[in-house]
C-alpha cells in the first residue's frame, strides 16, 4: 500500500477555504476536494472534504464506485455475485487529477473537486459527471449527476412504462403493486436500476446498486444532467464501457449473475385464470386443450385453489384431492403452477401460521412485535425471506406443493402488497443479520421471496422448477422468470408490454411475459387475435385474465381466432428447438429473448421510432401494431430480411407500409438466420418425430447459432449430459457447417433436414459429392378457413424450398452450396 499526495493530506484543512461560496453554507453538501488518496491493487480510497470514496477496478471494462458522507460501511448486496477480476491498470496523478488506465477504459477522477469522468482509451469522453454538481447530499438523499450529451439516449431501467428512449422522463424505484396501472404510470412492480447511455457511437451502462428507493433523471424537467440517485444508504454505482451495446448486457450480468436453465415445459404454453375453480374446470379447461389440438403444457390456479386465501392450504370443498388432478393432468401433458403470497394469515391453529411463530420468522416492529398487515385472507405477518432463517422455513413449507405434485410457483403479491399500500417504515428485516428497515428492505422483498421459493422447490422436486415472480431486484433473473403485473385488455397496453419486455431484456432479465389478452377488462376479438399471436413470441407464454371478465380461453372469441390462435401455439411448439437454444444463451451471455432493436443497431436513429418492433433470439424480426389497425409502417434495419410467411426480400434501411391482416403478425427472417425446427407436438411430453429441421437463409453475412438439447427437466446437464454444437454459415465460402457436437447425451433426431431458402437451384454438396436435394412447399401457418357452408380453406401461403436429408452424425460434417 502507498500513499500519493502527502503534501495534500498534510495541509487538508486549508481546502475547508476552497469550498465554493454557495456550497458552505447551502442544503445541498457537496462532496468538496480531495484531501488523501491510497492506492491498494486495483482499488484507490480517497478522502474529500465532505465524503470518503472507493474507486475499484472490478474488470478491464468495469469500474466501481463507492461514496459516502462517512466511512464506508461493510460491503453487501443482493445484486452483485461477483468479484473483481486480476486487471491490468495503471495509477498515475498530479495536483489536479488522478488517471486510471485498462485496456479498455480510462477514468480520470479530478480533485478540485472530486468528480469522475470516463474516457476511451484513445479520448473520447464517453460519460462525465456534471461540472459544479458532480455527487451531493440532500439531507440523506444522495445524486450523482452525469453531463447530458448532445444527442444522448436512454435505455433499459428494466420495468419501466413510456418510450424506449428514456430521454425527457424520470423515473422511480419503489416496488409497488399497482392494479390495472396506466401505460405511463411509475414505479411498477420490479427495481432494476441500470441503464445504457448510447450516444456519438459509443454506449455504457451504469447500475446503481442501491435498494433504498431511487430516482433517476434523463432530462426531465432540465436541459443540463441526467442523474441517479437514492433516498438513503451509499452512492455505489458500477460503470460499464463496451463498443458493442450487447456486449454490455453481458458485463451486467455477469456482476449480478445470470438465469438457470429453466424446465422445457415452461417455455410452451400456457392456460390460466383468475381462477379455475373447482377441479372439475380445471380438467375441462384441459380436456378442450387437447380437444381443440391447441398445445399446452401448463395450467395455472390462483388464489381460489386455497382454504381462504391462507397460503399452503388447498379448499377441500373445490379440490378434494389435489395430488389426484395433478397426477391426472400430468397423464394429459400439463404441469401444474400455483399461486403463492407472503402474507401469512394471522389464524390460531392454522399450521403455517403457528409453526411461524414458534420459528419466530416473521418481520417485526422496532420494538419488537410481528408486524401485521392485511391482505387476501385478513389480517397476515410476512415472512422474514432477507434472513436465511426466514428462507429456511419457507422452504420447508413449499415441499408440501411438490408432494401435492406441483410444478410451478408463482410468487404473488411480494412488493410486499398489502391493502391501504402504506407499510411502516418502522418495519425491520434481518438483512443478513445486519438489520435494515422497510425503505432500504422492501425493493429487495420480492427478489428474496422468489429466492426462497427457487432454492426450496429445486430441492423439494430434485430437478428444475418453474419460478414466476411480480416483485425483484437486479440480479432476479438468477431466481425466477418476471411477468408485467395486472394490466389492462387495451391496445396500448399490449403494445406497452411489448416495450417493457424489451425493457427488461436489456436489464438483464431473460424470462419475461406479460398476460396475454389484458387481465382487466375484456378484450375485443381483435385485440385478443393480435395479441396470442405477439405472445407467441414472448419468453413467457401465459393466456391470463381476471375475475368477473369473460372467458379468455382461445374458443372464446369464435372459430376464426380460435384457428389463428392454434396456428401461433402451433408455430411456436415447433420453434422450441430454436427457442430452446436462445434460452440457453441467456444462461451463458445473458443475452435476452426478447430484444430490443438498440441492441443490434443501437445507434440507428430509426428504431428508436419503432420501438414496438424487437428481435426473438436473433433471427427473427417481430412488429407488433393494435389490433384494430388496417395498416403500419414496418421499419428494416440494414441487410436483407426475409417476409416470414412468403420469402419475399426485402432490403433493410428502408421504411414500408403494409396491409395489416388479423391472421398474420408481421413477421421477418434477418439474412442468413439458422433456426432448428421440430414436427408439431401437442405439448413437451410428447416426442417429436426424428427429424430436426434446420431453416437458412441465404445471405451476405456470416452466422452462428448455438443448437443446445439436454432432458429438459434435470440438472444432469451441469455433469455434462447435454448436446450442443455450433451451426455455421460461412457466406464469402458458400458453406454451412456442422461442428462436432459436445456433451454426453446423445440427440433425440436422427437426422436433420435443411430448407435452403433463397438459395435457388444451387448444386449442394458434401465431402465433394452431390447431394440430391428435393423441393418442398413450406408454409408455417395453416390457412384460414373461409366459414362458408362447404368449410373451404383459403390457399395456403408460403414458398418452395430446397431441402437435404442427412444423417445426424456427432462429428462435424459440411454442406457447400
Amino acid at each position: 500500500m502507498k500513499i500519493f499526495d502527502r503534501a495534500v493530506l498534510a495541509f487538508g484543512v486549508c481546502f475547508a477555504f476552497s469550498l465554493p461560496v454557495w456550497a458552505q453554507n447551502s442544503p445541498v453538501k457537496p462532496m468538496g476536494n480531495v484531501t488523501a488518496v491510497t492506492e491498494n491493487g486495483q482499488q484507490l480510497k480517497i478522502t474529500t472534504q465532505n465524503a470518503r470514496a472507493e474507486v475499484t477496478v472490478y474488470t478491464p471494462s468495469v469500474i466501481r464506485v463507492r461514496i459516502d458522507k462517512q466511512e464506508l460501511g461493510a460491503d453487501f448486496s443482493y445484486a452483485v455475485i461477483a468479484q473483481p477480476q486480476k486487471a491490468k491498470s495503471s495509477v498515475t496523478q498530479n495536483d489536479n487529477e488522478i488517471q486510471v488506465v485498462t485496456d479498455s477504459v480510462k477514468l480520470v477522477i479530478g480533485k478540485k473537486p472530486f468528480s469522475v469522468a470516463f474516457y476511451t482509451p484513445d479520448g473520447k469522453v464517453i460519460s462525465q459527471d456534471e461540472v459544479g454538481l458532480t455527487t451531493s447530499w440532500v439531507n440523506e438523499n444522495v445524486t450523482t449527476y452525469k453531463k447530458m450529451q448532445e444527442g444522448e439516449r436512454f435505455v433499459g431501467l428494466g420495468e419501466k412504462t413510456g418510450g424506449l428512449d428514456r430521454r425527457g422522463s424520470g423515473y422511480t424505484h419503489w416496488n409497488s403493486d399497482v392494479f390495472g396501472y396506466r401505460v405511463d404510470q411509475d414505479p411498477l412492480y420490479s427495481t432494476i436500476p441500470f441503464y445504457i447511455g448510447i450516444h456519438h457511437g459509443l454506449n455504457y451502462g451504469i447500475f446503481l446498486d442501491n435498494t433504498w428507493q431511487s430516482d433517476f433523471n434523463f432530462g426531465a424537467s432540465n436541459n443540463r444532467f441526467s442523474s441517479f440517485g437514492a433516498r438513503g444508504g451509499e452512492m455505489n454505482y458500477y460503470f460499464i464501457y463496451h463498443k458493442n451495446l450487447g456486449d454490455i448486457i453481458t458485463s451486467y450480468t455477469a456482476l449480478t449473475g445470470r438465469m438457470n436453465l429453466p424446465p422445457l415445459w415452461s417455455l410452451g404454453y400456457q392456460q390460466n385464470r383468475y381462477s379455475y375453480y373447482p377441479d372439475t374446470e380445471v380438467y375441462r379447461i384441459a380436456q378442450t386443450l387437447r380437444e381443440k389440438k391447441i398445445p399446452a403444457d401448463g395450467i395455472t390456479l390462483d388464489i381460489h385453489y386455497m382454504d381462504k386465501y391462507k397460503v399452503f392450504t388447498w379448499d377441500k370443498n373445490r379440490f378434494p384431492d389435489p395430488v389426484k388432478m395433478n397426477n391426472r393432468l400430468k397423464e394429459m401433458g400439463f404441469k401444474t403452477t400455483v399461486i403463492v403470497d407472503p402474507g401469512v394469515k394471522a389464524e390460531p391453529g392454522y399450521g403455517v401460521y403457528e409453526r411461524g411463530l414458534k420459528d419466530d420468522i416473521f418481520i417485526k416492529y422496532a420494538d419488537n412485535n410481528n408486524y401485521t398487515g392485511e391482505v387476501w385472507p385478513g389480517w397476515c405477518h410476512f415472512p422474514d425471506f432477507t434472513s436465511v432463517k426466514g428462507r429456511d422455513w419457507w422452504q420447508g413449507e413449499i415441499k408440501q406443493y411438490a408432494a401435492d405434485g406441483v410444478s410451478g410457483i408463482w410468487n404473488d403479491m411480494n412488493e410486499i402488497a398489502t391493502w391501504g399500500q402504506k407499510m411502516p417504515d418502522n418495519v425491520i428485516f434481518d438483512w443478513e443479520g445486519r438489520k435494515a428497515a422497510h425503505p432500504e428492505a422492501r425493493n429487495a422483498y420480492g427478489m428474496q421471496m422468489a429466492r426462497a421459493s427457487y432454492e426450496g422447490f429445486r430441492k423439494a422436486l430434485n430437478k428444475r422448477p418453474f419460478i414466476l415472480s411480480r416483485s425483484g431486484y437486479a440480479g432476479l433473473q438468477r431466481y425466477s422468470a418476471l411477468w408485467t403485473g395486472d394490466n389492462r385488455a387495451e391496445d396500448d397496453h399490449m403494445l406497452q408490454g411489448v416495450r417493457l419486455l424489451s425493457s427488461l431484456g436489456l436489464s438483464g432479465v431473460p424470462f419475461t411475459g406479460m398476460d396475454i389478452g389484458g387481465f382487466t377488462g375484456n378484450a375485443s376479438v381483435a385485440l385478443y387475435t393480435r395479441w396470442v399471436q405477439i405472445g407467441a413470441f414472448n419468453p413467457y407464454f401465459r393466456n391470463h385474465t381476471g375475475v368477473n371478465t369473460k372467458s379468455a380461453e382461445p374458443w372464446a372469441f369464435g372459430e376464426e381466432t380460435l384457428e389463428i390462435a392454434r396456428n401461433y401455439i402451433n408455430l411456436r411448439y415447433k420453434l422450441l428447438p430454436y427457442l430452446y437454444s436462445t434460452f440457453y444463451e441467456a444462461t451463458q451471455d445473458g443475452w435476452p429473448v426478447v430484444r430490443s432493436l438498440a441492441i443490434n443497431y443501437a445507434h440507428d436513429a430509426k428504431v428508436y421510432q419503432y420501438q414496438n418492433q424487437y428481435l426473438f433470439g436473433n433471427a427473427f424480426l417481430i412488429a407488433p401494431f393494435a389490433g384494430t389497425d388496417a395498416y403500419g409502417t414496418i421499419y428494416l434495419p440494414k441487410g436483407k430480411w426475409y417476409n416470414l410467411y412468403s420469402d419475399e426480400v426485402s432490403n433493410g434501411g428502408t421504411e414500408t407500409i403494409v396491409k395489416l391482416v388479423n391472421n398474420k403478425l408481421p413477421v421477418y427472417v434477418k439474412e442468413s438466420a439458422i433456426i432448428p425446427m421440430q414436427s408439431l407436438i401437442q405439448n413437451t411430453t410428447e416426442q417429436p418425430t426424428d427429424t430436426l429441421n434446420v431453416h437458412i437463409y441465404k445471405g451476405d453475412v456470416n452466422n452462428s447459432f448455438v443448437y443446445y438439447e439436454d432432458d429438459g427437466e434435470s440438472y444432469n446437464y451441469e455433469k455434462g449430459s447435454f448436446y450442443k454444437r455450433n451451426i455455421s454459415y460461412n457466406a464469402a465460402k458458400k458453406a454451412i457447417t456442422f461442428a462436432k457436437a459436445e456433451g454426453s447425451l446423445t440427440s433425440k433426431f436422427k437426422y436433420v433436414r435443411l430448407y435452403m431458402h433463397g438459395f435457388g437451384s444451387a448444386t449442394v454438396k458434401q465431402a465433394g459429392k452431390q447431394v440430391q436435394a428435393k423441393t418442398d412447399f413450406v408454409s408455417f401457418i395453416n390457412p384460414i378457413s373461409k366459414f362458408d357452408p362447404q368449410g373451404v380453406a383459403n390457399k395456403a401461403e408460403g414458398s418452395d424450398t430446397r431441402t437435404i436429408t442427412l444423417p445426424n452424425n456427432s462429428t462435424e460434417f459440411v454442406i457447400n452450396y
